[in-house]
């Protein structure tokens, strides 16, 4: 039977994908009756067709062309030899475009879970200690601030409602050039600076860059934004230099933590919650399993009011179309197109495409293309309508799903999610990404049940049992809410927070060093 060896992912689907090696020669008994007879071995994770798919007609995986064939037979495996990567380029868009809203949980059918809720009405899911460099020239001192401080001054038993003392060095803000790397630099660093997430900040200069703490301020004064919270500013070279400044900081820390400690968590909505969703080191199965598990929860939480965040633009290219449609009208999606086709130019300017995006790993785990890999990525985003776009790092102005411009590459996407406002992130995997976020809990939800198994230390979850036949996604979704709701309250910790992932970096736009 069909269902031992793979799986048809939709009914207009002209290939299956397969989940267990099928050798040369085997017959595959289909859904209608027919068999299919498999012509050479296929490997886990890639697709025999169907039915003959004459050359010139597009090969179809989740109901889109992922391809176009060069002349494939009923049984043949499919790969870049019999079929090109050409897809259709989708821009049209009725002008009367209109998505209705979400069908909203009552209050009583949201859920709730045990945040911090802040000065200004937000609420965070931990509350951190943030050292942050405002260039890469203090972000040594920053490192060292927070390693020193949090093994020294700061305990969990003596500090309970404090998570920990974190630093974000990175290599920007200086010796860069001015315009977008300055002001996506500026958006980032604030944004985490005031995030929810952080109940105390010490902000660290060198002193002579470009994004010095005074132009920080100024930045923060211009978007009208104030840390009403513990803060201290510390200049390398005001202070006398390196020990002066590390000093000078976990000083800081240790009177602050009295403070950070007071805050208290108390019941809240699960509509309070903001989702980021992020997929990495995928394989075939992620788009199956773990993307559509996810993108279940994520409706739940945008159906309760919350608000989700989905960035990677390069991995919405060949299924743009797809979230244009489910715009809230045509303006909207207008602006999906736009955002997808900066990139491609972009990518362009810079000597790159966005077809180059897959992995040797994603290729080798049947993700052939980017059309293939993006149509399973946007699963994450689930179903309900697309309320807007928003840049790298800005945070939306409202509740709902909303799409964050981007890269895929998980170091900077991951940060500009929670830059963007994200208090959780779920992280989906098919070949095991370990990597977490300096302020905001990850969970890794692994698309297979040998990863899980194989890495148990660093995943969280995992949707393997669709795959196995054992779990439906509406389980997968369940479970996974469930755990949401228990890493959001701090009841317990993620896997990459248990092993301190705490990675961090700014996307820069312009790529030039001066």
């Amino acid at each position: 039977m069909l269902s031992e060896f793979a799986i048809i992912v939709d009914p207009k689907d002209n290939v299956a994908v397969v989940k267990k090696t099928v050798p040369e020669g085997a017959t595959v008994q289909l859904p209608d009756g027919r068999a299919v007879r498999v012509s050479a071995t296929i490997g886990i994770g890639n697709r025999f067709a169907l039915r003959p798919i004459p050359a010139g007609e597009f090969v179809r995986q989740y109901g889109q062309p992922i391809g176009t064939s060069l002349g494939i037979e009923e049984g043949d495996a499919v790969s870049h030899s019999n079929m090109s990567d050409d897809v259709p380029v989708v821009r049209s868009l009725p002008e009367n475009l209109h998505t209705p809203p979400p069908d909203y949980f009552s209050p009583s059918e949201c859920g709730a879970f045990m945040g911090y809720r802040r000065a200004d009405g937000r609420v965070g899911t931990r509350n951190y200690v943030l050292i942050v460099p405002t260039s890469m020239c203090a972000s040594h001192e920053a490192q060292q601030i927070s390693s020193t401080a949090e093994f020294t001054v700061y305990s969990r038993e003596q500090y309970p409602n404090v998570d920990g003392v974190v630093a974000i060095p990175h290599n920007k803000g200086c010796g860069c050039p001015d315009g977008s790397n300055i002001e996506i630099l500026l958006r980032v660093l604030s944004n985490y600076a005031d995030h929810p997430n952080v109940g105390g900040v010490v902000l660290m200069e060198l002193g002579c860059e470009k994004t010095n703490l005074s132009v920080v301020e100024d930045y923060l004064g211009r978007c009208r934004r104030r840390l009403s919270k513990p803060l201290v500013r510390i200049g390398v070279q005001d202070v006398g230099g390196t020990r002066a400044a590390i000093e000078l900081g976990v000083e800081a820390v240790r009177a602050m933590l009295p403070g950070v400690n007071e805050a208290k968590r108390e019941s809240v909505s699960m509509g309070e919650l903001v989702l980021g969703v992020k997929c990495g080191a995928s394989d075939a199965f992620s788009g199956i399993s773990a993307n559509p598990s996810l993108g279940r929860a994520a409706d739940a939480i945008v159906r309760s009011r919350g608000a989700v965040l989905i960035t990677e633009v390069p991995e919405f290219c060949g299924a743009e179309h797809v979230l244009a449609y489910r715009a809230k009208d045509a303006e909207t999606g207008r602006a999906v197109y736009r955002m997808v086709d900066w990139y491609k130019e972009y990518a362009r300017r810079f000597g790159a495409a966005v077809a180059e995006n897959p992995s040797p790993g994603n290729v080798a785990g049947g993700l052939l293309n980017i059309t293939i890999k993006s149509l399973g990525a946007i699963a994450k985003a689930g179903t309900t309508r697309v309320e807007g776009v928003v840049e790298y790092g800005e945070s939306p102005l409202g509740r709902g799903l909303h799409l964050m411009q981007g890269p895929g590459y998980d170091q900077e996407s991951t940060p500009g999610l929670v830059a963007a406002g994200a208090t959780v992130v779920v992280f989906t995997t098919g070949r095991g990404s370990t990597m977490g976020n300096a302020i905001a809990p990850v969970i890794k939800l692994t698309s297979n049940s040998q990863v899980f198994q194989r890495m148990s230390g660093d995943m969280d979850l995992s949707a393997g049992g669709v795959i196995d036949g054992t779990e439906t996604i509406d389980s997968v979704a369940s479970r996974l809410l469930a755990y949401i709701q228990r890493v959001a309250s701090g009841e317990i910790q993620t896997k990459a927070e248990e092993v301190k992932h705490r990675e961090f970096q700014v996307w820069a736009e312009q790529a030039v060093s001066l």
